[in-house]
């Protein structure tokens, strides 16, 4: 089984390796709902219990999914989603991306409102147990938003607060109106900014941090050599034109480390973020059961400080090419 581990200094704990719900969605490929859920429920048999959703994942069919694959077994699941990202039909702040187009957010109280509610539902839960704003309103004051929040712990609807792809202004800000849990941030060896911008923050506060993409889309798993029609990453310019194959060369010697070490390479990208400090939990996203396995073991790999040596050498900041996206 997989340990647990605290988020932040007062937060709540989760297991040490998490599940991201994203990739049931179709963004990498074919979606199968009856295989999705047979991998969230294997994900609760070994003891992957912190699941991660958000409401614009699937247009909500995220959260509905999630739901039918915690029913029955909600005291063994710890559940987080996020809201922000408007729908269809709802006003929206404009936020430019990496990814050619811009996001539309509403970090409004009335919104935040409204979004908790359907998450809710469309969950089946009576509370939510992590409940983050997914990306910061460029025009709503960042107190009003987590001031909205606040209301719902107050109210029994969500147990814990979190932000994501937040600057280390925002979480100062928002920590003052109500304790924030935990952030969430793209980190990874494809992804180290956030060492020297934000980690020092959430630990000077006690908040925890929880890596998205912590096997940079895929790229760390060394499975990935081309990116199919139709896959969200054709957008990321770390996989874009040439740099997929430059990036490949770069990150080699780190392949043949796991190898070395007998773990593959999801696992020891994994271990490696797990190493970075107790207060760190990574949410790897897969549609397959093995998969899951796989990145639960990771839980369980001691790298000594020769090995931890060896990966900063091997992949230090900045090897990726190709620009970061937001957050």
């Amino acid at each position: 089984m997989v340990p647990t581990r605290q988020l932040g200094k007062n937060g709540p704990p989760v297991s040490a390796i998490g599940y991201g719900a994203m990739v049931l969605e179709g963004y990498y490929g074919p979606a199968d709902e009856e295989a999705a859920l047979r991998t969230v429920r294997h994900a609760l048999d070994v003891g992957v219990t912190f699941l991660d959703t958000a409401d614009m994942y699937g247009n909500g069919h995220n959260e509905t999914l999630i739901g039918r694959a915690v029913a029955g077994r909600r005291t063994e699941a710890f559940v987080a989603t996020k809201f922000g990202i408007v729908p269809d039909g709802e006003p929206g702040n404009e936020l430019p991306t990496g990814w050619g187009f811009a996001l539309r957010i509403n970090g409004r109280a009335d919104y935040a409102r409204r979004a908790l509610d359907r998450s809710l539902a469309r969950l089946g839960v009576d509370a939510i147990d992590l409940w983050y704003f997914h990306f910061p309103d460029p025009l709503t004051p960042i107190e009003e938003t987590v001031g909205a929040m606040a209301d719902a712990v107050r109210a029994g609807k969500v147990r814990h607060l979190g932000l994501s792809n937040v600057t280390a202004d925002l979480v100062r800000r928002a920590h003052a109106v109500h304790p924030i849990a935990a952030v969430q941030y793209e980190y990874s060896l494809w992804r180290r900014e956030v060492e020297t911008t934000l980690r020092p923050t959430l630990r000077e506060l006690g908040i925890g941090l929880v890596p998205w993409s912590p096997l940079g889309s895929g790229f760390l798993t060394g499975t990935v050599s081309q990116v199919p029609a139709g896959d969200f990453r054709a957008n990321n310019p770390k996989y874009a034109g040439e740099n997929l194959k430059a990036n490949a060369d770069r990150f080699a010697p780190f392949m043949s480390l796991a190898a070395e070490l007998g773990v593959t390479p999801a696992q020891l990208a994994l271990a490696w973020l797990l190493h970075q400090g107790p207060d760190i939990v990574p949410i790897p996203g897969t549609r397959k059961p093995n998969r899951v396995d796989e990145n639960a073991a990771a839980a369980n790999v001691r790298l000594d400080r020769a090995a931890l040596e060896r990966i900063d050498r091997l992949a230090p900041a900045g090897l990726a090419t190709g620009q970061n996206l937001v957050g």
